[in-house]
């Protein structure tokens, strides 16, 4: 009789452990962010892409000239593209041709390039196309196992949808680290130009009210 009652406790401790291993098995994975900020927030990844390019003394041959154009069109920048040059290895000359080139295909070069790898040598000059890129990683995320949310949490993949999209449709992803710098010219400066141009015009009862004879005109005589 003992051994069958010490026999159906450890059957029943075995159920328990069972249920138990299972529970935490649908229970793992709870959210834990309680706040509504999200932790899927945009990367913006950065990548510098280097042409070589070889000068002369009087400038940059033509056939270089060609090369670079090629590789500009290969590249199909962009808005948010940033274009440099590094010219410290070059004469004023080819400074020119660079700079000629570039507002040829309608690019504007940026002050200074980036640091790169490599050293160039004498009458070489480095091109440099800096791109950027921004993606949320991680998502979607279905890490949740269950409804149960004993933290009152957002969900995992909580915000996913929102920055992604945000990320696909910003033109340069620069502006999500630093933004657009301003003119200078506050909205509030722009909006009141009517105004103040309506306040500066002079009244047009400045110069006095015209003569008008009452003998002038005419009507039907006798």
């Amino acid at each position: 009789m003992i051994k069958t009652i010490t026999a159906r406790k450890a059957a029943s401790a075995a159920l328990l452990l069972g249920a138990a291993a299972g529970l935490a098995g649908c229970v793992g994975g709870v959210s834990s962010n309680r706040t509504l900020y999200s932790e899927h927030q945009p990367v913006v990844s950065r990548t510098n892409y280097v042409f070589d390019v070889m000068t002369s003394a009087s400038g940059v041959p033509i056939g270089e000239q060609s090369r670079l154009a090629g590789w500009w069109e290969a590249m199909d920048i962009s808005y948010g593209d940033k274009v440099s040059v590094d010219t410290a290895n070059i004469g004023p000359a080819a400074r020119a041709d660079l700079m000629a080139l570039a507002d040829r295909q309608g690019i504007i070069l940026a002050e200074s390039p980036p640091v790169t790898e490599g050293q160039t040598g004498p009458g070489v000059a480095r091109v440099v196309v800096t791109r950027s890129i921004a993606a949320v990683e991680n998502c979607p995320m279905w890490t949740d196992k269950t409804d149960f949310n004993p933290n009152n949490a957002t969900s995992d993949g909580y915000g996913c949808a929102v920055n992604a999209n945000l990320a696909a449709m910003v033109a340069n992803p620069e502006d999500l680290l630093t933004g657009q710098k301003g003119t200078g010219e506050t909205v509030v400066m722009s909006s009141t130009k009517a105004i103040d141009s309506y306040r500066q015009q002079a009244p047009t009862g400045e110069g006095g009210l015209p003569t008008i004879s009452t003998q002038q005109g005419g009507g039907g005589g006798s």
